[in-house]
């Protein structure tokens, strides 16, 4: 595997900070897709028997920061800390997850627990692979609260609708994350 320089990885993590704090303030998450290869592969868990898989740019714009941010548009996710690994091109960045809405007491609906994602640098200023990590219980406690105070946005009721009826949701039992790392490392 490469190693790229240290100030080259900075800025791509500069960038794309800038980037998804944009897309929090105007809800427009698409152009996020931009940061990523023609062949990227960006996974999550959806809980014990789902994970979520995109396989290249397109499916990365039309699912990630399509299907599956419809509803989320205005969420923030603000990052608190990043590792860089110039030697292997790996950065882990932790973020939180802050609704718009606020709660019967004031204050805005946060998940908690730790929220992050780990990517795998490709050099021109893009990512090959990603995987994040969410608390799925405490998600879904966020979730149930706003649905009982009618506060979820009618896109986000029908994702949750649709479930694993969802594009890129597949049986965990079909993929294993850890085989999408060994097609990068080459």
């Amino acid at each position: 595997m490469a190693a790229f320089p240290r100030d080259e990885l900075e800025e791509m993590v500069r960038r794309w900070v800038a980037a998804n704090n944009e897309a929090g303030r105007t809800g427009n998450w698409s152009p996020m897709a931009d940061f990523y290869t023609d062949d990227a592969v960006y996974t999550w868990n959806n809980g014990a028997n789902w994970d979520f898989l995109a396989r290249g740019r397109e499916q990365i714009h039309d699912w990630v920061f399509g299907t599956e941010m419809a509803g989320l548009e205005h969420w923030v996710y603000p990052y608190v800390r990043t590792l860089i690994d110039d030697r292997k091109g790996e950065v882990i960045g932790i973020w939180r997850q802050i609704a718009p809405d606020k709660d019967p007491e004031g204050q805005p609906y946060e998940i908690a627990g730790t929220g992050g994602s780990w990517f795998r640098y490709a050099g021109d200023f893009k990512w090959c692979w990603q995987r994040d990590f969410f608390d799925h219980m405490n998600a879904g406690a966020v979730f149930g609260a706003m649905a009982k105070h009618g506060q979820l946005t009618p896109k986000m009721q029908e994702r949750m609708q649709k479930g694993s009826k969802m594009p890129g949701w597949i049986k965990r039992s079909n993929m294993d994350w850890y085989e999408t790392i060994a097609d990068r490392e080459g």
